[in-house]
């Protein structure tokens, strides 16, 4: 048991075996076992942060990104890098930046220097690359993703996993481990790419297997949100949700989260215009379930049309920089319970089990979801604990195999 700080890789393996299963527990605020996975995240993250400091960014990748945040093209680089051939090298990793070139785009395009006089390397293309015994195998074997038994993963683990990832995970692979701008994710945590690239392409892997990737995606808008959101005062809404969705070509995904990915969701738009959702329910509350499920909707109805086609989500980072972030959490917050109802009604109320299901009934939600946002208003998660629906979901979905 860890009690102190963590200073080697037997001791950080510890506290990760130890905390996993308290995660899934999602234990009752003020418990022992609450204190518990409130002291080994802690001790945890202190030991990734001093181990493993977030690297700077590719530089080409750098600029790229900050394109696509103002809308860029790469005509608009000309006055800050020479002409329309040099700024096509630049970009296609032909060109190195020169001194003024790197001056002039840490002005124009706001990027710290010392990101940009970084030596660019382009991504590798050939899977003889990848470390294939860094893929958690084990766990995904357990989970039941890979068919192999023990035997074979030894003998030839290679060869299972480019099974798995298969035609289309494989770009989702390297799309993830190589840090492409379309894959953006969102964490307060340093995350696994090895992992990420593996629940990624599994995700991906159900939808293809699925019904409803079938057909083009309805457009999603916040009416289309405000319809499904509806459905989760029925005991078994997750279900019909995952249902309405797949009646509008959405496919929905149900994939537990991999140690050191800490996710919650994604929102995928494939080439062929297609919209998949992924959830990992690491919480199992009816609240999160649903705000979750918004979330990744908001990033369809918002970003579906940018560069970056995959979003992944760790949504317990409560404040994110990223403006298509911020976006989405105030879409999905305003479709579940609109701002002007919340400060016109729900503020001046007592905020208990009864005033929940009140303002839930006039808004035709779930009681959790409204207690969920006034425990999130409070920044307070001890209050209406009885109310957010703790164990109700992961039941619902009994054909995934959860992690013990």
């Amino acid at each position: 048991m860890i009690d102190k700080v963590i200073k080697t890789p037997e001791e950080y393996e510890t506290a990760l075996a130890e905390i996993e299963p308290l995660i899934d527990l999602d234990p009752e605020p003020e418990t022992s076992d609450a204190d518990r996975l409130e002291l080994l995240s802690l001790l945890i993250k202190d030991y990734e942060e001093r181990r493993y400091p977030m690297d700077l960014p590719d530089p080409i990748e750098a600029i790229k990104f900050r394109m696509e945040q103002q809308g860029l093209k790469q005509r608009d680089l000309v006055p800050l890098v020479g002409s329309k051939s040099k700024v096509s090298e630049v970009l296609s990793r032909k060109r190195t930046l020169s001194l003024p070139m790197l001056r002039a785009l840490s002005t124009g395009l706001d990027i710290p220097i010392e990101i940009l006089a970084r030596e660019s390397e382009p991504p590798p293309t050939e899977e003889d690359n990848i470390d294939w015994g860094r893929f958690p195998i084990r766990e995904m074997l357990n989970l039941g993703w890979l068919t192999a038994d023990e035997s074979e993963l030894e003998a030839r683990a290679d060869e299972v996993l480019r099974e798995f990832f298969g035609t289309h995970g494989r770009a989702a692979m390297l799309d993830t481990l190589y840090r492409t701008t379309k894959h953006y994710v969102r964490s307060a945590r340093k995350t696994d790419p090895y992992a990420l690239s593996a629940w990624t392409a599994r995700v991906l892997q159900l939808a293809e297997a699925g019904s409803g990737m079938h057909d083009v995606s309805t457009r999603v808008s916040p009416d289309f949100m405000k319809d499904l959101a509806r459905l989760s005062q029925e005991t078994e809404g997750p279900l019909l949700a995952k249902e309405y969705l797949a009646d509008e070509g959405i496919f929905l995904a149900i994939v537990p989260h991999l140690r050191r990915t800490y996710l919650d969701g994604c929102a995928i738009f494939t080439e062929d215009k297609r919209t998949v959702i992924g959830m990992t329910i690491r919480y199992d509350r009816i609240d999160y379930f649903w705000f979750t499920l918004m979330h990744e909707l908001a990033h369809a109805a918002l970003h579906a049309s940018t560069e970056t086609s995959v979003f992944l989500d760790d949504l317990q980072l409560v404040q994110s920089d990223d403006p298509r972030e911020i976006e989405s959490d105030r879409l999905a917050m305003e479709v579940l319970v609109p701002e002007s109802f919340w400060k016109d009604v729900a503020e001046k109320l007592e905020w208990n089990r009864e005033t929940a299901e009140l303002l839930a009934e006039e808004l035709k939600i779930h009681p959790a979801i409204v207690a969920g946002r006034m425990r999130f208003e409070a920044k307070n998660y001890r209050i209406l604990s009885q109310v957010v629906g703790h164990g109700q979901v992961r039941q619902l979905f009994s054909e995934v195999i959860w992690p013990n």
